[in-house]
Parts: C-alpha cells; sequence; structure tokens
C-alpha cells in the first residue's frame, strides 16, 4: 500500500502524494480549469495530467529534483539555471492564453492595500514596508503581455541535471509581465539572476526584476501568514525586504 504524503495543505486548497501521482484538491475549480489548458498551451515540460473530477485533479510526479527551496541556496549548476531561463523565454514568446491577466491598476490597489495591512499590523518596521513600496513602484509601468507561469517559484521548476524536467503547478498563469516570472524564480536567490539569463537571453530590465522582488515579498506576506505559513524564515520573503534596505 503507497503511503499518503500530505505536500501542502491550507484552507484554500491541498496537494497528496500517493506514489507517483500528486492529487490536487482545490476549492476554487477555476483553478484547477486553468491549470489543465495552460498545461496543454505550454511549449515546455509540464507533468502529465492522469485525470480531472473536479475538485481533484491528479498530476504524475515529475523527474528530477526541484531547482531549489526558498530560503536554502541552490545546488543546482549554472547550466541547470540557464536551462530553466531558455525554458521560461520558450514560455514567454508563446501565444498568450485566450484568458485575462492582472492589470497594472489591478496590481497597484493590491500592493497599496497590502502594504496597508503590514503596516496596520506592524509585522515589519514601517520604514522596511515604505521603502520596498518605494522600490516596487518601478515595476508598475506599462508591460506588454507574455504568457507567464504567475507563480514560477523555484520548487515549481525540476531539473535532472542541466536538463528542466517538468515546470509544475499553473493554476496562476495568464497574460502578465515577463520581469514577475523571472522575479518569482529569483526571489531570495538574487545571486543566481545572471545564471538564469544566460539562458533567458536579452531584453530584460534588471531594475524592474529586482522592483519585482519587493512587490511580491509585500503582496505575499499576509496571505502566508494567514495560511500558516513563516515569511519570516531566514531567507524568505521578510529577508528579501529587509535586504532592499542596505542597497543605494
Amino acid at each position: 500500500m503507497e503511503e499518503v504524503e500530505v505536500v501542502v495543505a491550507h484552507s484554500q486548497r491541498a496537494t497528496l502524494r500517493v506514489g507517483e501521482v500528486f492529487l490536487k484538491v482545490d476549492g476554487d475549480p477555476a483553478h484547477a480549469d486553468v491549470e489543465v489548458r495552460a498545461m496543454a498551451m505550454a511549449p515546455i515540460p509540464t507533468p502529465p495530467i492522469l485525470w480531472h473530477e473536479p475538485p481533484v485533479l491528479a498530476i504524475a510526479a515529475v523527474p528530477g529534483e526541484a531547482l531549489g527551496v526558498l530560503g536554502e541556496p541552490s545546488a543546482a549548476s549554472p547550466a541547470a539555471w540557464a536551462a530553466a531561463g531558455a525554458a521560461v523565454r520558450r514560455l514567454h514568446d508563446a501565444p498568450l492564453p485566450p484568458w485575462p491577466g492582472r492589470s497594472v491598476d489591478d496590481v497597484v490597489v493590491e500592493l497599496d492595500g497590502e502594504c496597508a495591512w503590514l503596516l496596520d499590523n506592524a509585522v515589519l518596521p514601517a520604514e522596511v514596508i515604505r521603502r520596498n513600496r518605494e522600490i516596487a513602484g518601478a515595476a508598475l509601468r506599462p508591460w506588454k503581455p507574455v504568457f507567464i507561469h504567475g507563480d514560477l517559484q523555484i520548487t515549481h521548476v525540476f531539473v535532472d541535471g542541466d536538463e528542466v524536467t517538468g515546470v509544475i503547478d499553473w493554476s496562476e498563469a495568464a497574460p502578465g509581465d515577463a520581469m514577475f516570472d523571472l522575479a518569482t524564480l529569483t526571489l531570495g536567490h538574487e545571486e543566481r539572476l545572471d545564471d538564469l539569463l544566460a539562458g533567458y537571453g536579452p531584453g530584460v530590465d534588471r531594475d524592474v526584476v529586482r522592483a519585482w522582488w519587493s512587490l511580491r515579498s509585500l503582496l505575499a506576506s499576509r496571505w502566508l501568514i494567514e495560511h500558516g505559513f513563516d515569511p519570516d524564515a531566514p531567507g524568505c520573503e521578510f529577508d528579501v525586504l529587509r535586504s532592499r534596505m542596505l542597497e543605494t
């Protein structure tokens, strides 16, 4: 009998692993619908879908190991990071998905609300929040939409040696800002940005990537706290925000 492993669980969704099968249970069926459609469109390796019976989506395990985890140095080689960059470029060059993504105005409203919550609850010094809100402003400009993954965390990209074997968790895929994906993948691993861009290629605004590091960390912190995660763990979102204070 296969053991059941709880990979992640919170009030919105849960992911279980049974042998080589992942079972994703989501209270919002729209998330799984987007995931199925996005994986069918993406021109990069994705996990095979075994079956889909709402609210459960069953996918096969991806071979290899995650590119890394937040809060720990990545053991992946520079070539593996470059391969990840090349895969992200292929995604960004693909035709747009036919559903809408977030606009700049949507992000501004969400960001201001999250900063207000962080200030009201004093989870970080006010100067850290205000400085990062200032830095984040560089990302709040018109962008040419591309096909983005939308939640390209380092744990969602799998490699075997120097080859990308699969990218998982596509429920946030949509038209959006390419710099957002690049920032999400290198969040907390800023030292690997050059390796990633060696594969991704030209056209990257590093200042905007840095701005998204601040912006994403500000947006994610309350959700993490309210769902039982710790953004103040070493190397995680709060450390990312604090590190911006050291920059001139």
